[in-house]
């Protein structure tokens, strides 16, 4: 029961999130999902703006991958039907909008895999890139791309 652990850990499953533009959220080719990326929108606003390293502090970006990781999740539960398909986790590249000089792009990438990790266990170890980029869409301070395997 995933979507127990998610709340039993605190957090709440969001509504799947509106694509921003010409895509769709979440495609399953397949044994696979692999979602678009996911900002850290919340009731269809942006939680945080700006970059890491100026505006936001290594520990709300950290907070905002567990949004964006959520999301994903999220995105994958309205493809799938229930997250108990999901047989691992496999890959997140997370991207983080990063003031020059800022290069803790791990650490804030931390927020969604050690997330990640509480929720699914040893299904939740998964490879992944933290990739420092000059902006992201409405100004977001990270956006996360997921790939999860199922059952």
């Amino acid at each position: 029961m995933i979507e127990k652990r998610i709340t039993e850990l605190g957090y709440t499953l969001p509504e799947a999130p509106k694509p921003l533009a010409a895509y769709i959220p979440a495609l399953k080719v397949g044994d696979f999902i692999y979602t678009a990326g996911q900002i850290p929108l919340e009731n269809g606003s942006l939680k945080y703006s700006g970059k890491l390293g100026r505006e936001i502090t290594e520990e709300e970006g950290k907070r905002a991958a567990e949004i964006c990781a959520l999301n994903c999740l999220s995105v994958i539960k309205s493809v799938i039907g229930s997250l108990d398909k999901i047989d691992r986790i496999v890959k997140l590249t997370v991207f983080v909008n990063s003031a020059d000089g800022f290069i803790s792009q791990p650490q804030v990438a931390n927020g969604a895999s050690e997330l990640i990790g509480k929720i699914f266990g040893e299904k939740g170890k998964h490879v992944r890139s933290a990739v420092g980029v000059n902006e992201l869409p409405l100004n977001a301070p990270v956006e996360i791309e997921m790939i999860v395997k199922l059952k």
